[in-house]
């Protein structure tokens, strides 16, 4: 049977102690609450509302968000037991690393790139657009030449990724500031929009909550932009009725992603344990209450077949006698989307700080400075890809790589907590995702069907982008890993578990919750050493190691 190099949970944990990888731990469950709802609350409040409910569910929009919301609790369950129990730079990639191996991890640290990077530099171009129109509200629009999605260098694009760049480079710290006054302005302009526009909702709209069904056209339009389950299995997805509101919730979806971004600040949060899992549940929490009491409060003042596609909350309010809102939103929409790519640049710059500290990519990149404490190098080199992504590439073709991205990083962290509950039930848990294997199962099957009603070009594109990423792990990863046999600076512990077979022993051997553990900084064994037997054996070098997080109370 094939065998793969998983890394254990202790190395991972020992990992974040090395002097020259050790972040600041400066932030609390509130920090973290903040980071999500920033991340979340983007571009999907201020125009996934109008969409869907004109195109799929009607005033059943609401619906739609609460299905979306439902499916990503389950992923976040899944996402807070991982980060209470793993709390390291990395999220998706590092829990992959320690469940399923590094070849697995290496394909979700590089499809995270798909979620992080690439949707970093997509909002940036939303950033754009959003404040040209601010600019031209005030008579002073730039030319479209370098400013929105068709411009030839998208400046504003360029500049605010660049911003960012520079607030993450100068401290955690002084991010989550940034990011909590930002949140404030967004939160106070969303919750004027629910309050005021109470006063113009009128019942009539609301009829019917649930408009008929009606089968999808798709006359004109090439094979692959239908979504793959229709070509698998013929099965045509209908706009409306009940369908609409499964169909609606699979665009949605996506206005809630950002919540695994919180899992990336582990080793920056003071206490991880129980701090993480506070954060992925209240940021969740708190985004579908506004995405449902937005999306009632827009159906309700304006009939979903006047709904504006483009900006239906400024419409609604247009449409009402109120234009002077409209302006207020576009400064929420501003901020939101400022928030936004400053996170998700925060998520992309941890997972790869997290792959360069495992040595599949260059470990110079993971520097950390040491005034800072910051990964500045693997920050600044973000920050440069995605400045020029948002500068130079149309990406409007390329955003559905963001959602097939995060489900897929979805789908392997829900049948991950199933695996480790099993390889490795001594471990710790402050958080315990309840009813497994159940809710994990169910987990991991809504996202594989929101994926299946993605369009098959999408399908493709992603399997283009996994190809270029398994040349460079068999080029250059795989040999460079510091889990490679005769690696420099190797010594990793290392547990060779079969595809399928039972759980793996422990690292250092003996008992369950009894394996040894060198402190952090201490001497490893020599690179290619043998490692003690499954059943006991000699301690490290360097003497008796303290007990295993395993022996922790639980």
């Amino acid at each position: 049977m094939a065998q793969h190099r998983v890394k254990s949970v202790e190395a991972s944990l020992r990992d974040t102690e090395q002097p020259e990888h050790r972040l600041s731990r400066n932030l609390s469950a509130l920090d973290l609450t903040v980071f999500g709802v920033g991340v979340i609350i983007g571009t999907g409040i201020f125009v996934l509302t109008g969409v869907v409910a004109k195109t799929q569910a009607g005033p059943a929009v609401a619906l739609s968000f609460v299905v979306a919301g439902v499916v990503c609790g389950f992923a976040a369950l899944c996402y807070a037991e991982f980060a209470s129990t793993v709390p390291v730079a990395g999220s998706a990639y590092t829990f992959s690393y320690a469940t399923f191996g590094e070849f697995i991890a290496w394909i979700i640290g590089w499809d995270l790139v798909l979620e992080l990077a690439l949707g970093a530099a997509t909002v940036s171009v939303g950033w754009s657009g959003y404040f040209n129109q601010l600019l031209g509200d005030l008579g002073i629009p730039l030319p479209a030449s370098i400013a929105g999605e068709t411009a030839t260098v998208n400046i504003p694009a360029m500049f605010i990724a660049l911003l960012m760049t520079g607030v993450l480079v100068l401290g955690i710290k002084l991010s989550s500031r940034v990011t909590t006054v930002i949140v404030a302005i967004k939160i106070a302009i969303v919750l004027l929009v629910i309050v005021l526009g109470l006063f113009y909702v009128q019942a009539a709209n609301y009829s019917p909550f649930v408009p008929p069904s009606q089968p999808t056209s798709t006359t004109g339009g090439s094979a692959l932009t239908a979504p793959l389950i229709q070509l698998i299995a013929g099965f045509t997805p209908s706009t409306f009725g009940v369908g609409g509101i499964f169909a609606g919730a699979a665009i949605v979806f996506f206005a809630f992603i950002g919540f695994d971004i919180v899992a990336t600040a582990a080793e920056e949060t003071k206490n991880p344990k129980r701090d993480l899992p506070r954060g992925i549940i209240a940021s969740l929490t708190v985004c579908t209450l506004l995405y449902v009491a937005v999306s009632l409060v827009v159906v309700g003042m304006q009939n979903y077949t006047e709904l504006s596609t483009d900006a239906p909350l400024a419409e609604a309010f247009r449409s009402v006698g109120l234009p002077f809102v409209s302006a207020l939103i576009s400064v929420g929409a501003l901020a939101g989307l400022t928030s936004v790519v400053m996170i998700l640049m925060l998520g992309q710059s941890r997972v790869l700080f997290a792959m360069s500290r495992d040595h599949l990519l260059s470990p110079g990149l993971g520097a950390v400075h040491p005034r800072y404490r910051t990964p500045y190098r693997i920050t600044i080199f973000t920050g440069i890809v995605v400045a020029v992504l948002g500068g130079l590439v149309p990406l409007g073709t390329l955003a559905e790589l963001v959602n097939i991205g995060t489900l897929f990083a979805f789908v392997l962290v829900s049948i991950g907590v199933i695996v480790l509950r099993r390889t490795r039930p001594d471990l710790h848990r402050s958080f315990r995702v309840p009813w497994v294997p159940v809710l994990p199962i169910l987990s991991a099957a809504a996202c594989l069907w929101l994926m299946l009603n993605l369009p098959a070009e999408t399908w493709l594109r992603f399997a283009i982008w996994m190809v270029i990423g398994l040349v460079l792990y068999f080029v250059y990863s795989r040999q460079h890993s510091r889990l490679a046999p005769g690696a420099a600076g190797g010594g990793e512990e290392v547990r060779r578990t079969a595809s399928f077979g039972g759980a793996a022993p422990l690292a250092g051997g003996g008992p369950a919750g009894r394996g040894t553990m060198p402190p952090a900084g201490g001497a490893m064994p020599p690179a290619g050493g043998a490692m003690p037997p499954a059943g006991g054996g000699a301690p490290p070098a360097g003497g008796t190691a303290p007990p295993s997080r395993a022996d922790e109370p639980r």
